[in-house]
């Protein structure tokens, strides 16, 4: 487990990573990682940007290394250290320390602003009367159907359960709090209650470059029974989620994205965490970017990277 030592001071980089979630709910672990290796920058000297990087794959590698969907934490943290070293050719290393650390607190604070820039995408779509079906928990997604509701809209949300653990009874919790009308539904039923409601919405841990998605088991088949019923199917998403990942299929998925740590060494025994919904089941993304269709995922991931 990787410690960063600074003024005879011991940083622990996965104690702190677990500590920020611990604290706040509602904190995605996309950006709990880009926190802590904001903290890292803080608190260590780095006598070349080779170290640098080095010592925040170190870091990442180790987040990744948690029980904790690692999705959004590698491709949160490849951003995040791409978007702190652009252009520091002929700098002296202090100066380019100081440069990084600007860079990394404005991103931080852009994305720490995303859920409600997607929230705000989505409103448009969010109509009265409407019904909605949803996929287990999701935040962002949230944020959306308590925007739209403070916004004196009024509807009607179906939730799956979500499989193992009760995130669909927490978002089912947390919409009633909200005073939005919702009811929890087995997973199993999705085709049933399809038929019923206007369009599917839906958050997810990766944003793929084929502008596919990679979420929480259950919703490659939910964007199988929407396309059947013809009825859209829409993914909303951050930025920070867009991965340089391109699944053919759920063959495709690294293993590790799929299972709980524990269960790496045999997975055929145990029922996967997540699945590949392909582009040709979504209809749209909402992101913090604006709104995507499938197609144009790979052009803003390019320009991410360049």
């Amino acid at each position: 487990m990787p410690q960063i030592t600074e003024n005879g001071q011991d940083f622990d980089v996965v104690k702190y990573f677990l500590q920020l979630l611990e604290e706040d709910k509602d904190l995605s672990s996309g950006i709990a990682a880009i926190r802590t290796l904001l903290m890292i920058l803080e608190k260590k000297q780095f006598g070349t940007i080779h170290i640098l990087h080095t010592t925040m794959r170190e870091a990442v590698a180790a987040m990744r290394n948690t029980d904790l969907s690692i999705a959004a934490i590698v491709s949160a943290g490849e951003l995040f250290c791409r978007f702190i070293t652009l252009s520091l050719d002929d700098k002296h290393m202090e100066e380019c320390r100081q440069i990084m650390l600007n860079r990394g607190k404005i991103f931080l604070t852009k994305l720490l602003n995303s859920r409600q820039v997607i929230a705000q995408q989505a409103q448009r779509f969010i109509t009265d009367g409407c019904r909605i079906l949803t996929h287990s928990r999701s935040r962002v997604v949230l944020k959306a159907l308590i925007t739209a509701s403070q916004n004196k809209k009024s509807f009607h949300v179906y939730v799956t359960q979500g499989g193992t653990g009760n995130s669909g009874e927490e978002m089912v919790k947390d919409l009633h709090a909200a005073g939005i009308d919702c009811t929890l539904i087995l997973d199993s039923a999705t085709g049933y209650v399809m038929e019923s409601v206007d369009f599917v919405m839906v958050g997810a841990e990766a944003v793929v470059e084929s502008g596919g998605i990679i979420n929480r088991i259950g919703t490659y088949t939910m964007g199988l029974c929407a396309r059947e019923m013809k009825k859209p199917f829409y993914v909303l998403a951050e930025s920070f989620k867009f991965s340089r990942l391109y699944p053919l299929n759920q063959r495709d998925l690294p293993n590790e994205y799929k299972y709980s740590r524990k269960h790496l060494n045999d997975v055929s025994k145990v029922h996967p965490l997540v699945d590949y919904t392909p582009p040709a089941y979504i209809t749209l993304l909402f992101t913090d970017l604006g709104r995507l269709t499938p197609s144009a995922v790979s052009d803003e991931l390019i320009k991410l990277y360049m």
